[in-house]
C-alpha cells in the first residue's frame, strides 16, 4: 500500500509515475474524499473545542447561581452529532483505504517504462561451457544434436502422468511415480540445502491455508481474489471453544480462508503486526511448499504439460531488511536463484521487468528464463522483486532503528526456485536421442547415485 501522506503531498508525481504502469489514478475521486475528510475531521475539532468550552462555561453558571439551562441544552445536542462525525469520518477512511489497497506500488526509478514483456531489457545471460562453442550466432545455447522432445514426451515413459491427475482432479494438474518423482524431490531438497546452507536462509515449514487478512497483507487481495483457491467461506464458528473456565463461549466470527498461492504469503507475513528489536534485520527465510493459483488469468495458455499448472511445487526466498539495504539485497537474492541454475548447468537470462510487466506489489523485479530446446525459447522460472515499504505498510510491520524511531521494513521475495519448471527445465536440457535423461552432478546424491533415468 502506498503512503497517503506521499498523495497527499505530491499527487502529480504518484498519477504519473502509475500511468508508467498503464494505471489511471482517480484523482477526482480521491480529492472529493480527502476535502471530504477535512471537512468532517475541521468540524469534529471545532465541535469539541465548542464542547470544551460549553463545559466551562456551565460550570462558571453554576458556580455564580445563575441559569446555565441554555447553554446546557447545547452542550448536550454536541454527543450526538460527535458520534455522528465520528461514523462520516470511518467511512470516508474505509473509502480512502479501500482506494489504497487496490493501487500498484510505485516503479523505482531504474525501472525502464514500457508497454509489457516485449519491452523487458536482458540484462545478462549464462550458457554453461565455453560459449564460442555452446552458443548460436544469436546468443542461444547451441543444439543438442537431434531433434529435442519436449518435457511431456520426455516424461510421459518416465512415471509423468497427465491422464490419470485429470481423472483425479481435472485439467493442469500432474500426477507423478518411480524416477521422475525422485527427480522432482531431488531438486526441491537440493535448492533447499544450498539456500540454507551457503545462503543464509532459515529452512521454514508453514500453513498452505491462511486468512483473508495474511492476503490482504502481502497484496494477493482484494487484487487477485478470482487467482485464489477459497476452501473456507467466512461466518460463525460454532467449534466448541471455551470461555477459559470450561464454559462454552459462543460462536465466533471466522474469515475467509484460502490455499497458498505462494509461501511468499506466509513467510513475509512471519512479521505481520511487530515491531523488529534494532539489529534484527536483515531476515532470511526459505520454505518449500506446494502453491495453487486458479490461473483466472492465464487465458488458456500453456495447457500442455507442466509450465502453467493449478498445483505446484516452489522454493521460496525472502528476506525482512532495512530500507537502505533493501536494492543490494535484491541484486543479492537474484544471485541466489541464479546460483540454483548454474549448479544445474542449466543455461539463463535475466531480465530487467519494464513498469507494464511489472507485479503489483513490486518496485523493482528481475526475471529469470531458463532455455527450453523443444520450444526453442527462454522460460520463466524465477522472479525476484523488491517490494518496499509495500507490504510492510498493509501488514504493519516496522524495524526499530538506530534512533530509537520505528520505520517500515522493506521486504523481498524471489523463487529459488519453482521445482516443476526446474524438472521441465533438466528433462529437455539434459535429454539423450533415446529418450533417457541425464541426472545432473547436483542432484546424483539425492538421487542414491543414479547417473541416468529411462524409460
Amino acid at each position: 500500500m502506498l503512503d497517503i501522506n506521499l498523495l497527499r503531498k505530491d499527487l502529480p508525481t504518484v498519477v504519473e509515475r502509475l500511468k508508467a504502469r498503464k494505471i489511471d489514478f482517480d484523482t477526482e475521486r480521491f480529492n472529493a474524499l480527502e476535502s471530504h475528510r477535512k471537512a468532517v475531521q475541521t468540524e469534529t475539532e471545532t465541535l469539541q473545542a465548542r464542547r470544551n468550552a460549553l463545559a466551562k462555561q456551565i460550570g462558571m453558571l453554576k458556580s455564580k447561581g445563575e441559569d446555565a439551562c441554555a447553554v446546557m441544552a447545547e452542550s448536550q445536542g454536541i454527543p450526538a452529532r460527535l458520534k455522528e462525525l465520528e461514523d462520516d469520518l470511518a467511512a470516508v477512511q474505509q473509502q480512502l483505504n479501500d482506494m489504497l489497497m487496490s493501487i500498484p506500488n510505485l516503479p523505482h526509478d531504474s525501472v525502464p517504462v514500457g508497454k509489457d514483456s516485449d519491452e523487458n531489457i536482458e540484462v545478462r545471460r549464462w550458457i554453461p561451457g565455453d560459449p564460442s562453442t555452446h552458443a548460436r550466432a544469436d546468443g542461444n545455447p547451441a543444439g543438442l544434436g537431434f531433434a529435442p522432445r519436449d518435457h511431456v514426451a520426455l516424461g510421459e515413459p518416465l512415471g509423468l502422468d497427465f491422464d490419470l491427475a485429470a481423472r483425479l482432479s481435472g485439467a493442469r494438474f500432474s500426477f507423478m511415480r518411480g524416477p521422475i518423482a525422485r527427480l522432482h524431490r531431488a531438486l526441491a531438497q537440493f535448492m533447499l540445502d544450498l539456500q540454507t546452507t551457503e545462503h543464509g536462509y532459515t529452512e521454514c515449514y508453514t500453513p498452505y491455508i491462511v486468512n483473508g487478512s495474511t492476503l490482504y497483507g502481502t497484496g494477493q487481495l482484494p487484487k487477485f481474489k478470482d487467482d485464489m483457491f477459497a476452501v473456507v467461506k467466512g461466518g460463525e464458528d460454532d467449534s466448541p471453544i471455551t470461555d477459559g473456565q470450561g464454559k462454552p463461549a459462543g460462536a465466533v466470527a471466522r474469515e475467509d480462508q484460502y490455499l497458498i498461492s505462494t509461501s511468499e504469503i506466509t513467510l513475509t507475513s512471519a512479521v505481520r503486526e511487530t515491531i523488529v528489536p534494532a539489529g534484527g534485520l536483515p531476515i532470511r527465510l526459505t520454505a518449500h511448499t506446494p502453491c495453487f493459483r486458479s490461473e483466472a488469468g492465464s487465458g488458456g495458455r500453456d495447457t500442455r504439460g507442466m509450465i502453467r499448472q493449478h498445483q505446484f511445487d516452489k522454493v521460496e526466498m525472502v528476506q525482512i531488511v532495512e530500507p537502505d539495504k533493501s536494492y543490494e539485497a535484491l541484486e543479492q537474492m537474484t544471485g541466489h536463484a541464479e546460483a540454483v541454475l548454474q549448479r544445474l548447468g542449466l543455461p539463463y537470462r535475466v531480465m530487467l521487468l519494464c513498469t507494464g510487466d511489472m507485479g503489483f506489489g513490486s518496485a523493482k523485479t528481475y526475471d529469470l528464463e531458463v532455455w527450453l530446446p523443444a520450444q526453442d525459447t527462454w522460460r520463466e522460472i524465477s522472479s525476484v522483486s523488491n517490494c518496499e515499504a509495500f507490504q510492510a505498510r498493509r501488514m504493519q510491520a516496522r524495524v526499530r532503528n538506530a534512533q530509537n524511531k520505528t520505520e517500515f521494513v522493506h521486504t523481498l521475495n524471489g523463487s529459488g526456485l519453482a521445482v516443476g519448471r526446474a524438472l521441465v527445465a533438466v528433462l529437455e536440457n539434459y535429454q539423450q536421442a533415446d529418450g533417457s535423461v541425464v541426472v545432473p552432478d547436483v542432484l546424483r546424491p539425492y538421487m542414491g547415485g543414479i547417473e541416468v533415468i529411462k524409460p
